[in-house]
């Protein structure tokens, strides 16, 4: 197994090239057959890793805990209580510190600066489990079942509809990066950052897809071999969420929407999913739905990313 990522982090996936991409998606299909296999693959054998979570989580922390298990290594839950973090200690004596104990870090936090200090003052690989800008192992994941469900991923379209969010802006990086369109649409004023727009148009550029920023959801489902969506308030927008359902209500994925995609369309969620608002049960639970082939492959892609950095 050739380790090129060794001692590097994983922030963004807009600073991965698309080699390392596919390496990462080489190495997952190789530990999930392993692990189908009942194959022993103790890889980070003796390894920890650190998991800081500031926000609560069932699929990062479920699949994070079991997966450097199944590796041979042990994770540590640190909520929201259990470190000095930002409280008595700054991020960067806490990341010197944990990087004495630790043979990586997973951050699942609010504000991604937080991620990029952990990254500047420690001296292990920082991964981003999830931040306020960005969800790169989210992204990875959903790549990797698109690949499995289509066996390619240069050429197809994904429509996202919603908030220009964190999910929205690694989807705009990823595609970017594989060769993929995509096609978002939001209402006015919750549209992506300009600036992960820019860096994804420069992918774009080079892997040959086409990027899309519009307020038409039909228009942007339309021929899609992927529909996306997230849910139209994040954690730490509650108080946003009924002004928000007024504003998202003609994104919800319905069956009316769906029609304008490729007839063998996948839909896909990250979750959780508020059922009713950003997509109706009938979609959701579609023959066309992966979103469980999508939620169990966040254990296997992100198996293989700890390989690869932590090895």
């Amino acid at each position: 197994m050739a380790i090129r990522m060794n001692g590097k982090s994983l922030l963004s996936i807009n600073d991965l090239s698309e080699e390392e991409i596919w390496q990462i998606f080489d190495l997952t299909k190789v530990l999930k057959q392993k692990l189908y296999a009942g194959e022993e693959h103790h890889y980070l054998k003796g390894k920890t890793l650190g998991m800081i979570f500031a926000k609560p989580s069932t699929r990062t922390r479920v699949s994070f805990e079991v997966g450097i298990y199944q590796l041979g290594g042990i994770g540590f839950y640190y909520g929201p209580n259990d470190l000095q973090l930002k409280k008595s200690e700054n991020i960067s004596d806490t990341a010197k510190v944990l990087s004495r104990y630790h043979s990586g870090i997973m951050i699942r936090t609010f504000a991604h600066q937080d991620v990029v200090d952990l990254a500047t003052y420690g001296s292990i690989p920082i991964i981003n489990g999830l931040t306020d800008l960005l969800h790169p192992c989210q992204v990875l994941t959903d790549l990797f079942t698109i690949l499995e469900k289509k066996r390619t991923l240069k050429g197809l379209k994904l429509a996202y509809l919603g908030d220009g969010n964190n999910m929205a802006h690694s989807l705009l990086h990823g595609c970017s990066k594989v060769g993929m369109d995509i096609s978002i649409a939001s209402p006015q004023g919750y549209e992506p950052l300009p600036e992960i727009v820019n860096n994804a148009k420069r992918n774009a550029a080079i892997s040959g897809s086409k990027i899309e920023i519009i307020q038409d959801p039909f228009e942007a489902v339309k021929n899609a071999d992927i529909i996306y969506t997230d849910v139209w308030a994040s954690m730490g927008q509650e108080k946003e969420a009924e002004e928000r359902k007024k504003l998202f209500k003609d994104f919800q994925v319905n069956n009316k929407l769906v029609a304008e995609a490729k007839s063998d369309y996948l839909f896909m969620h990250c979750l959780p999913a508020h059922r009713g608002d950003e997509v109706t049960d009938e979609v959701a639970d579609s023959a066309n739905s992966v979103i469980f082939d999508e939620a169990e492959n966040r254990l296997h892609v992100q198996k293989a990313i700890m390989t690869l950095l932590m090895q």
